[in-house]
């Protein structure tokens, strides 16, 4: 049995690693952290988590947590998991961060972005981007994951196998995404109170999303050269799920079905995407609860334009499940244990 903490254990990525790993046959949850609900048992917090009845949250002492566990996930905010990853990390403990402190490679473009220095520089260095369908060879041998973004995930999956197979333009790729509130944390904040946000459909942070520099990073480094983007995220009244449209111009002359086979090799070995029919497109609906990736493909002929559309659930390919996928190829478990029969978050 592989012995886990989980810092940061009552927001929604928290709970849904809960949710997740509550069926995992080799796992033990043997705490659980946070500062609000200290003292408060997780069922209080999460009463749908039955299993956990006598699992108490307690605060964040990383030396007292250190000997109760041998993977770490840490789902903390922005800027506060730098100094506990980098803790853990040095006294040799498997370490998976769901915040953006370790993703992004130059620690100049992350202080621009998150308006702070990053301190912990070696640690920095030895993180691997946790997207298995790209990375997964050196996330087996990885100690310290850095966890993909929600918008990222559903973007970058979305245009492998076009960056791979220069089908398109880069110069010219447009991301446009729609999320849910939870995308947001589980916060008390007016602009995504129900008031607000209910029979509410908007566009937001454009051109300025803290996502977009992950984005233009991973899409680069696939494609061997620099790569910007337009990325435009909204926020629709749902609870969880984001559908990303990807717009790119065609760069090489191919049919739709020439290019629906290329999508679907590229991810005929892959457990959590699923490439549909030609012509069919994702709804939020059917992945949510799940670690799929659902991709829809349009040729626009007429315009000279790929279209890619894709659904993931935020909480889950966006975040904790994703985290789970990486935990199992880390600790050499079967990839999609606990993750290909999860049930809906009620």
């Amino acid at each position: 049995m592989v012995n886990v903490v989980i810092c940061g254990g009552s927001g929604y990525t928290g709970g849904e690693l809960l949710r997740i790993l509550s069926g995992h046959p080799h796992i033990t949850i043997t705490a659980v952290t946070s500062e609000k609900s200290a003292g408060k048992k997780v069922v209080e917090v999460f009463p749908h988590l039955h299993k956990y009845n006598n699992l108490i949250y307690e605060p964040l002492n990383k030396e007292k947590l250190l000997n109760k566990a041998d993977m770490f996930f840490l789902a903390l905010p922005h800027g506060t998991s730098q100094e506990t990853v980098n803790f853990l990390f040095s006294k040799n403990k498997k370490v998976i961060d769901l915040s953006a402190d370790y993703r992004l490679n130059d620690p100049k473009v992350y202080k621009k972005w998150y308006g702070l220095p990053h301190k912990f520089l070696p640690a920095l260095k030895k993180a691997v981007y946790g997207l298995p369908e790209v990375y997964r060879s050196k996330i087996k041998k990885a100690g310290l994951i850095a966890n993909p973004g929600c918008y990222p995930t559903g973007a970058i999956l979305g245009l492998i196998p076009a960056l791979k197979n220069e089908l398109i333009d880069v110069s010219s790729i447009i991301i446009d995404s729609k999320s849910g509130v939870s995308g947001a944390g589980r916060k008390a904040d007016l602009n995504i109170s129900y008031c607000e946000v209910n029979e509410g459909f908007r566009a937001y942070a454009i051109g300025t999303h803290r996502h977009i520099p992950e984005i233009e990073q991973e899409l680069s480094l696939l494609y061997g050269k620099k790569i910007v983007v337009n990325f435009s995220p909204h926020l629709v009244p749902v609870d969880r799920g984001i559908l990303t449209t990807i717009y790119a111009p065609v760069a090489k002359k191919k049919n739709a079905g020439e290019i629906l086979r290329i999508y679907t090799d590229a991810y005929r070995k892959e457990p959590f995407v699923r490439v549909l029919d030609y012509g069919l497109y994702p709804n939020i609906k059917n992945i949510r609860g799940t670690n799929i990736c659902e991709i829809g493909l349009k040729l626009n002929e007429l315009t000279n334009t790929l279209i890619v559309v894709t659904a993931i659930d935020n909480l889950v390919k966006g975040a904790s499940g994703q985290a789970v996928q990486n935990m199992n190829i880390m600790m050499g478990i079967d990839e999609k244990t606990s993750l290909d029969t999860i049930a809906l978050f009620p």
